[in-house]
């Protein structure tokens, strides 16, 4: 229940810079938001922003599937898959920032 309420309002303030940066960006060319994505404190909040965003949605399918999965096979499987889901989108968005920070 903490993690989920503490996962909330880290993406409340990390949603705020997210907006404010993508509005920054609205009419920047490529090479622009190229830059500014690679920047050291951007990436490091993106992939902050991308963790914590992936971690609270498996918590919160977490809580609805075990109220409203009533066999347990499909629970199990369900929870798995939420899981590995949840962590492979999150490796690829941190992939994603750091091919663009670290230039690769």
């Amino acid at each position: 229940w903490w993690t989920q309420r503490i996962t909330a309002v880290a993406l409340v303030v990390l949603g705020i810079w997210f907006v404010i940066l993508v509005l920054g960006l609205l009419h920047a060319d490529y090479a622009t938001a190229h830059y500014t994505v690679g920047r050291p404190w951007n990436a490091v909040l993106l992939i902050a922003f991308a963790i914590i965003a992936f971690w609270h949605a498996a918590l919160g399918l977490q809580v609805v599937i075990e109220d409203y999965v009533h066999t347990r096979w499909r629970e199990i499987f369900l929870l798995v898959l939420v899981k590995f889901l949840a962590v492979l989108g999150a490796l690829v968005s941190v992939l994603a920032v750091l091919r663009i920070a670290l230039g690769v």
